[in-house]
């Protein structure tokens, strides 16, 4: 994300606007307070969304196959959740 003043922005317009198009973030400050935010068009789907959010830095892609997480049995806890929390809460009462 870019933060600019209204001069900044209107001497150097067309660099602003080719982060914009990048999938930057500008905003605009008067007298140090915001005004205005250049964003890129709504993304056509969650893909457009989701490369737009890597590309700014805000996003970090995973790595590997979360599919086999979720073939793993759940895991057996030795008490149920409401006794665990009766225990950690014992000193509060």
């Amino acid at each position: 994300m870019t933060t600019v003043s209204i001069a900044n922005l209107k001497a150097n317009l067309s660099r602003y606007l080719r982060e914009v198009q990048q999938g930057s973030e500008v905003q605009v400050f008067d007298q140090g307070r915001q005004i205005a935010r250049l964003v890129p068009p709504a993304a056509k789907d969650d893909r457009d969304a989701r490369d737009r959010l890597i590309r700014a830095g805000i996003l970090r892609p995973g790595k590997g196959d979360a599919a086999a997480i979720l073939d793993r049995p759940p895991l057996v806890l030795s008490a149920s959740l409401s006794e665990a929390l009766d225990e950690d809460r014992t000193d509060r009462v």
